[in-house]
């Protein structure tokens, strides 16, 4: 007879990964289908990209390009990868060893965390955070250590000293989010410089995530950690398509970063997923040498619907915290008589047909975060006209 017990590494990784599996996103889409209502909780646009990049996705598969591409990528995407660092930032990578196509940012931050960190070793959080850089702590047997992130005045900053005071000698690594998901900050050339210079000091490897890097509002500018003093040597930089040019579902991202580091991240990202999407690679290839004016103008839109959802909030009585970048916007829910944020977003969809997500899945402290919840601002300019009328009826429906 077959023995029917699950195998005690399987139960291990089930019994790592029962934290961070938060339903909460699916309970909220579920919710929104069930009273018709309008997801802002879902962080995705239903705008398409550039015409002529979804055009060369579709000429691709017609010519037949649907097989493995190389395990780091077409060479065409990782040049483009790499002439767009240089180009903006003045950063320099060689496509055949510092750039890495993976399957989206998300599995480049796991093959980072899982090439790089020992089991026992401590990565450094600040919170809020994505949900998968929990995970792939967890998956690498490692310990997550968080620091919130400070409140000052309408929005929040980085807090260097909380930081300096969580580093242990066990510290291994540092994840950086900026501009910060789900907060909407973008950290400026003060925290950063700081932030790098802290690394310096104790050793740590950074892995920076800037999959929001063109999102960025009010003439700000995104600052790469790669770029500060001292980190080009330690820190693997994550990006993607998704978010720049609205193609969510197409799952391209890559790591970069020094040979010896993305070395590591290969290692580990090959038994993951081996390769991507082949026929979306040349696809972004174009979009991000010939694209740049659509993103300027994507971004210019995204700054205009950011405040039309912000003024809307602040209508329908939130307190409205600054969003400097990303697709989304904070409200406090105090203002209302309202402390569960959980308990506001399963009743959001029935009350006026929106749904959000609390901000408190994206931290080990719930209870100081419960009263914030997330919306996004990433949404036709007609679905986001219908949630505002439908905002200004929330204190009628209290």
């Amino acid at each position: 007879m077959a023995d029917s017990r699950r195998p005690a590494a399987a139960v291990r990784t089930v019994a790592r990964l029962r934290p961070f599996a938060s339903t909460i996103f699916a309970e909220m889409t579920d919710l929104a289908i069930r009273h018709d209502a309008i997801n802002l909780g879902q962080g995705f646009p239903d705008v398409d990209g550039p015409p002529q990049m979804l055009e060369i996705a579709r000429q691709a598969i017609a010519d037949g390009v649907n097989q493995y591409p190389p395990g780091s990528g077409i060479p065409a995407l990782r040049q483009a990868v790499a002439a767009d660092r240089a180009d903006r930032y003045g950063l320099e990578h060689d496509p055949d060893c510092e750039v890495l196509v993976t399957v989206g940012a998300t599995e480049a931050i796991s093959a980072a965390v899982l090439g790089l960190v020992e089991p026992g070793e401590e990565v450094l959080l600040t919170e809020p955070y994505y949900d998968s850089y929990a995970a792939a702590v967890a998956l690498a047997g490692a310990t997550r250590r968080t620091v919130p992130l400070a409140r000052a005045g309408a929005g929040f900053v980085l807090d260097v000293d909380a930081l300096r005071a969580a580093i242990t000698d066990r510290t291994r690594m540092l994840i950086v989010n900026t501009p910060h998901n789900p907060t909407g900050t973008v950290y400026d050339e003060t925290a950063l410089t700081a932030l790098a210079e802290l690394a310096c000091e104790h050793d740590l490897l950074l892995l920076s995530d800037e999959v929001y890097e063109h999102l960025v509002f009010d003439g700000r500018r995104h600052i790469p950690l790669a770029s500060l003093p001292g980190m080009a040597e330690r820190t693997v930089t994550v990006s993607s398509a998704a978010k720049t040019f609205n193609v969510t579902g197409w799952k391209i991202g890559w790591a970069l970063g020094p040979r010896e580091l993305i070395d590591a991240v290969r290692a580990a990202k090959q038994f993951l997923t081996f390769v991507g999407g082949a026929p979306f690679q040349p696809a972004v290839a174009h979009a991000l040498t010939h694209e740049q004016n659509w993103i300027r103008s994507m971004r210019d839109d995204l700054q205009r619907k950011r405040t039309l959802l912000s003024d809307a909030l602040k209508g329908a009585g939130f307190g409205v915290l600054d969003s400097a970048g990303t697709y989304f916007v904070c409200a406090d829910l105090t203002p209302l008589g309202y402390r569960d944020g959980v308990a506001f977003c399963r009743e959001l969809p029935e009350r006026i047909g929106v749904a959000a997500v609390p901000v408190s899945v994206f931290v080990d402290d719930t209870q100081a975060w419960n009263h914030l919840v997330r919306f996004a601002f990433c949404k036709r300019d007609d679905v986001l006209a219908e949630a505002v009328d439908r905002l200004r009826t929330l204190q009628e429906a209290l």
